[in-house]
């Protein structure tokens, strides 16, 4: 009995060792730690334990960028993962990168997947398909800006927490008052350029760069020195230097002080829903992001930061197989409407999205439709469907640097737009010349 105990538990043992052997491993290097870090991995072993032909190996790489560079490193080595998380302004610098990424389309065609490109939502995949509409890659984390709310600060400033946010006009207001009532942080902000720059010139409609913003070539040139984007960042800058404005960090640094309830206004991404849902210790709310009378009579519709799935070069075509597999996993409706009520990232289909609102979310969480209705409302225009802008990464730094310069007041905000504008043009020539 011992040695048929022995035998069985050797079949046993060898049979999983050949399972093991046959699945097809597929790495998948992405950026993400903490709660969402937490929610990957989930992703990961649903999938995983759902079939067994592939074995999903998720690898957190640091932030964005360092995500980014590391992918960029290894395909150089020869060590590339099949799959690449790359944030929203690394899809120029990917598209230029021939011979290091398979089109999203072309993996799921060559694997005979299922790839309906129409269930995508419009304003989220038009950042990341080819002139000729097919997919690049696959839209993963898709968030856009809103405007957060500490009700019970509001209320202790004396301050009506229903009161109307809707312009910047408004907002001016009521930091006015915030000021008056003793508050510290009457507002503070993440992600200043997405924010203060890309989107603002989307939502009012107004060029952030030539060329569609760069989608029509890479002969762009930035124009976010406008009048529109120069009003802004002055009164933001005015704000600044009255204690109206707590300037926090390049990042997230801001989404800290607001999640501990310090400050009263917050812009931040609507997938700050998460951390603030499982930190906050006050009454919150998610408002639609401010807008200028003075410019628009309503606005135009906001764009995506976050990051797609880009699917490397270099592998064998059963990979490719566990690839597609993956992606339309993560494309389900289940999944992804998952995905949009845990974190507050928007759904990438509208399947999603309508599963969301039948499950009743919406309905039990006011407000945390408001970024899906936001971003789709309109159409969107050349000048906000998004940015296309080789070494992006890079003019953010430099468009961070003015912005600072702003706020501890040691330049106008046209003389700061003006700078950024010259040397962020100084890199789009070079990326130009990289890309003939």
């Amino acid at each position: 009995m011992k040695y048929a105990l022995s035998s069985l538990a050797l079949a046993a043992s060898l049979g999983s060792a050949q399972m093991a052997a046959a699945q097809t491993e597929i790495e998948f290097w992405h950026a993400f730690t903490g709660r969402l870090g937490d929610l990957v991995a989930e992703q990961v072993e649903t999938f995983n334990g759902s079939q067994s032909d592939y074995v999903v190996k998720a690898t957190h790489k640091g932030n964005y960028s360092e995500t980014l560079n590391a992918g960029i490193a290894a395909f150089r080595a020869g060590e590339q993962p099949e799959i690449l998380m790359v944030f929203e302004v690394g899809t120029a610098t990917m598209m230029a990168a021939k011979g290091a990424i398979k089109p999203v389309y072309t993996v799921m065609e060559e694997a005979g997947a299922e790839f309906d490109q129409s269930k995508y939502i419009g304003s989220v995949k038009g950042y990341y398909t080819a002139p000729d509409g097919n997919m690049l890659s696959l839209p993963f984390n898709s968030s856009t800006p809103v405007l957060w709310i500490n009700r019970d600060m509001l209320s202790e400033a004396g301050i009506d927490p229903d009161t109307d946010l809707s312009t910047w006009e408004k907002v001016g207001a009521v930091l006015d008052q915030l000021k008056e009532a003793g508050v510290q942080c009457p507002m503070t902000t993440a992600w200043q350029s997405w924010i203060h720059l890309e989107n603002l010139s989307a939502y009012h409609d107004v060029p952030f760069a030539t060329q569609d913003n760069g989608f029509a070539g890479t002969d762009t040139e930035l124009a976010f020195n406008g009048e529109a984007q120069v009003a802004h960042i002055s009164a933001m800058g005015e704000w600044a230097k009255d204690g109206k404005f707590i300037y926090a960090g390049r990042r997230n640094e801001g989404g800290a002080n607001f999640r501990a309830g310090e400050c009263a206004l917050f812009t931040e991404s609507s997938a700050g829903y998460a951390g603030i849902k499982s930190e906050a210790q006050f009454d919150f709310e998610v408002r639609p992001l401010p807008y200028w009378e003075a410019v628009t009579a309503e606005p135009q519709n906001t764009i995506i930061g976050g990051a797609s799935l880009w699917v490397m070069e270099g592998h064998e075509a059963e990979d490719y197989q566990g690839v597609a597999a993956f992606l339309n996993f993560l494309s389900s409706p289940e999944i992804q409407a998952k995905w949009h009520q845990d974190t507050g990232y928007l759904p990438i289909t509208a399947e999603a999205g309508d599963l969301t609102r039948e499950q009743g979310f919406y309905d039990e969480n006011p407000g945390t439709d408001i970024a899906v209705i936001q971003m789709t409302a309109k159409e969107p225009t050349a000048n906000s469907k998004g940015l296309r802008l080789g070494s992006f990464d890079q003019i953010r730094t430099i468009i961070d640097e003015e912005l600072e310069a702003v706020w501890s007041g040691d330049k106008d905000a046209q003389a700061a737009l003006d700078s950024a504008v010259e040397r962020g043009n100084a890199l789009l020539r070079r990326f130009e010349q990289a890309s003939q």
